[in-house]
C-alpha cells in the first residue's frame, strides 16, 4: 500500500511514476487516503452526503462532529466556490452514522473530471452505503419556479458526450466494471420516500421531479443553449453531480439526488434579466430550512 502524505497527488502508478493521461489514480493510494482519515475519526459513516451550492449548513447539523478542512487531507483538492466551505465533515445526523462534503469540486475550477469524482470512492471505501447528492440549478422546465425542489430521477451528462467521463482511462475492476450501466441511477424507492417526508412535513406542492443537465461551466448558458438542452429533455440545468454519480454507480453505492430550482432560466433574447451566483446563494438560504428536514428524514429512513 502506498503512503500518501500531505501534498502527494494522486495520479501516480505504484513505482511513483506520474501515469501518461493523468485521468487515473490507483485503488492502493485510495486506501491509504481512507486510513488516514479513519485514523483520525472515530465515526463509520453508512451515508455520504455531497453538500451543493449554499446547502453546507446540512454538514453544521452533524453531532459529535469531527471535521477535516480539504486542504488538510492529503492529496484532497480544495474548493474555490463561494457557498462552498471546503470541509469534509463525519458525525451522527438523526441518529445515522453521516459524513459530509462541505462544498463539492468542479471542472471550471480546473480540476479533472476523475478528481472531482474521488471523494466518493473515499466515501465507498470508508463504508458508505448509500449516496446523496444535492446541487443548485436552473429551472427550465417552464411549470418550475424558483425554490421548488427537484428530485432528480435521471441526468443528462453532457461533458460524457464529448468524451470526458470520471472512469475514462484503465479500469480497475476492484472498483466496478468497465462498461457500467447508468440507467436507473437514481434510486426509485428513495425518491418515493422523499416524497412522502415532503408531504408530511408540508411542502409537498414544492417538490417535483425531473431530469438533470450536467454543464461544464464556469458561464452559464445561451438562450440558444438553454432552448437546446429543454429540447433534449432536461428539467434543470447545473454544473456538478453527474460524474459524481457515475463514479458512485460504478462503485456500487445507492444514489439519490436533488435539485433546489434556484433561479428560472433565461428563455427568451433579448431582455435585460441575467443569472448570477447571487441569486443561487440567496434563494438556497432561503430554502435550506426545508432542505435540512427533507435529507435528516430521509437519512433516517435509508437506515431503517
Amino acid at each position: 500500500m502506498i503512503e500518501i502524505k500531505r501534498g502527494m497527488t494522486l495520479d501516480a502508478e505504484s513505482d511513483g511514476s506520474v501515469r501518461e493521461d493523468g485521468s487515473m489514480y490507483s485503488y492502493e493510494s485510495m486506501q491509504s487516503l481512507t486510513q488516514y482519515l479513519l485514523d483520525r475519526t472515530k465515526h463509520r459513516p453508512s451515508v455520504g452526503v455531497i453538500c451543493g451550492s449554499g446547502m453546507g449548513g446540512l454538514a453544521d447539523m452533524l453531532e459529535d462532529n469531527e471535521s477535516f478542512a480539504y486542504n488538510e487531507i492529503p492529496g484532497f483538492p480544495t474548493s474555490t466556490v463561494a457557498g462552498h466551505k471546503g470541509r469534509l465533515v463525519f458525525g451522527i445526523l438523526n441518529g445515522v452514522p453521516t459524513v459530509c462534503m462541505q462544498g463539492r469540486f468542479h471542472v471550471y475550477e480546473g480540476y479533472s473530471l476523475w478528481k472531482c469524482a474521488m471523494p466518493v470512492r473515499v466515501m465507498k471505501l470508508i463504508g458508505v452505503k448509500t449516496l446523496i447528492v444535492t446541487n443548485a440549478a436552473g429551472g427550465l422546465n417552464s411549470d418550475f419556479r424558483a425554490g421548488d425542489i427537484m428530485i432528480i430521477k435521471d441526468h443528462i451528462n453532457f461533458p460524457g458526450f464529448a468524451g470526458d467521463n470520471p472512469l475514462r482511462g484503465r479500469n480497475d475492476e476492484r472498483w466496478g466494471p468497465r462498461f457500467p450501466a447508468i440507467n436507473n441511477a437514481y434510486d426509485l424507492k428513495l425518491r418515493k420516500i422523499a416524497r412522502e417526508i415532503a408531504e408530511d412535513l408540508g411542502f409537498g406542492e414544492h417538490i417535483t421531479e425531473g431530469v438533470y443537465a450536467m454543464v461544464g461551466g464556469p458561464c452559464y448558458e445561451t438562450v440558444s443553449e438553454l432552448r437546446a438542452l429543454k429540447i433534449l429533455g432536461a428539467d434543470a440545468v447545473g454544473m456538478s453531480t453527474a460524474h459524481e454519480v457515475i463514479a458512485a454507480k460504478h462503485c456500487g453505492l445507492r444514489v439519490f439526488g436533488l435539485s433546489l430550482i434556484t433561479n428560472e432560466c433565461v428563455m427568451e433574447y433579448d431582455v435585460e434579466r441575467s443569472a448570477n451566483h447571487a441569486e443561487v446563494l440567496e434563494t438556497s438560504n432561503r430554502r435550506k430550512a426545508d432542505l435540512e428536514k427533507l435529507i435528516t428524514n430521509l437519512v433516517a429512513r435509508i437506515q431503517e
